[in-house]
């Protein structure tokens, strides 16, 4: 096999994060989003003496288990989502083999297994989204969505997007409609030139709070008083409190800040969770399903035996959410995250929740963790895709806290820190899966450990 070519395959089965698999000589075949029983064309991307990596093309021969799609974006090739043609319940099915084929693999077993919880809302469920400026074409009209699968460059428009509500959707059309008539050039990622980049939404499911973020280059001078205007204009379900101008002039396709201007209100929107008041600022993490978090964090909270008078580290703590939700009833909660930003709304959301016994920690966790003069009861593992540094697992072993509970969005580098962590004397005793993100190849999971 060549690569840049294209060729059949017949997909035989699926592995996270939703790659249909088959075999050639030997060597596995991987294809994102392709679904087993599928015979398809795909282009080979990548190939080395173990494995091959293909773009899938086209569709052959289809399964005969496809549902049609609620949104029509998903039709015309929308990157947002991934299998809303298949029910939710086949979806949750395949999250679920999926992650306890890791499990098999890795030789992970004698757990009690909970199971895969769905989420919540199945659609809308999304409290935030990041969409960005381009065309369909080359030299098209503007658009506004998200990007469009095996085009490098197109834009979907998703004014009809079923992911987010009604809300984000009225946002989303205002701010095509205007900027298409006022003609101003979409940034191209390759030129670097142009000025429109993207459109962020964030709303408090909750709360209702709404917060526009709209993201340009420093490339032009344009009055934004009108956008803004036009956006008030409009009726919400929730209520717009804060529209912001972020200017970013850094070369790579990324929503950052190189300078923020607040155009109304103020820049960030509150949320509640299981009681719990927190502040979210226009970057800062927070799970985009809010109804599913209250369960996942629910989950974390209920494989915790007790935090009457011990200590708990949440460690990857982020704007402090789980950490907080445990502090009523922990003698402290020490939190570590890397983002300077996120301690500090971690820290003004505990005076804001009357959490005194909470003390928050910006830095390098693989760096800061070795300062801590705490040593914890349980230590809370919430850590990005990559997983926990090699270098922080280590000292997690050196406290040899009686319990971890890890919380994943990615059962790949899981199952590697599982292993370690087994290796430096834990059992892992529960697993469950939480799915947060319907219609994506993507789920959580938490897993409880207890020293042996």
């Amino acid at each position: 096999m060549k690569k840049r070519q294209n060729y059949e395959f017949t997909i035989e089965d699926v592995e996270f994060p939703s790659h249909g698999i088959t075999y050639v000589n030997g060597r596995k075949v991987l294809i994102k989003n392709a679904l087993k029983g599928q015979k398809v064309i795909g282009k080979v991307t990548k190939k080395n003496s173990e494995r091959i990596v293909a773009k899938l093309m086209e569709v052959v021969e289809d399964v005969d288990y496809k549902i049609p799609p609620v949104c029509k974006p998903f039709t015309v090739g929308c990157g947002g989502c991934a299998h809303q043609d298949i029910s939710y319940e086949m979806q949750l099915e395949s999250k679920e083999y999926q992650v306890m084929k890791l499990f098999r693999e890795a030789g992970i077993d004698g757990f009690e297994y909970e199971g895969i919880e769905g989420s919540p809302d199945v659609f809308e469920y999304r409290n935030k989204m990041e969409f960005t400026f381009g065309d369909m074409e080359k030299g098209g009209e503007l658009t506004l969505g998200m990007h469009v699968k095996n085009k490098s460059y197109a834009i979907c428009t998703v004014d009809d997007c079923q992911i987010v509500d009604e809300d984000f959707r009225k946002v989303l059309s205002t701010a095509i409609n205007y900027f298409q008539d006022k003609e101003l050039p979409k940034y191209r990622v390759m030129q670097h030139t142009g000025y429109l980049r993207n459109l962020v939404v964030r709303k408090g499911i909750n709360t209702g709070e709404i917060l526009v973020n709209i993201v340009t280059t420093t490339q032009l001078e344009f009055d934004m008083s009108e956008f803004v205007k036009e956006i008030l204009a409009q009726e919400y379900k929730g209520a717009i409190t804060g529209i912001i101008h972020t200017f970013n002039d850094s070369l790579s396709d990324v929503v950052q800040a190189d300078s923020v201007e607040v155009l109304h209100g103020r820049e960030f929107i509150y949320e509640e969770l299981l009681g719990l008041k927190f502040k979210i600022n226009p970057f800062s993490f927070f799970q985009t399903n809010t109804r599913g978090a209250e369960k996942l964090y629910s989950i974390v909270r209920d494989y915790i035996d007790n935090t009457e008078d011990k200590v708990v580290f949440d460690l990857y703590c982020g704007t402090g959410t789980i950490g907080q939700i445990v502090a009523p009833k922990a003698k402290k909660v020490v939190g570590i995250e890397l983002i300077e930003e996120a301690v500090k709304d971690a820290r003004e959301n505990a005076k804001l929740n009357g959490l005194e016994n909470t003390e928050f920690i910006a830095g390098d966790i693989a760096k800061v963790i070795h300062t801590v003069k705490d040593n914890p009861d349980i230590i809370i593992l919430d850590p990005p895709r990559a997983g926990v540094h090699p270098f922080a697992l280590k000292y997690v072993l050196k406290f040899n806290a009686p319990q971890i509970i890890y919380v994943s969005c990615n059962p790949k580098t899981l199952v590697t820190d599982l292993k370690d962590l087994e290796a430096g004397g834990y059992k892992v005793e529960k697993v469950m899966l939480k799915d947060m993100f319907p219609h994506t190849p993507h789920c959580e999971t938490v897993v409880k450990l207890s020293k042996k």
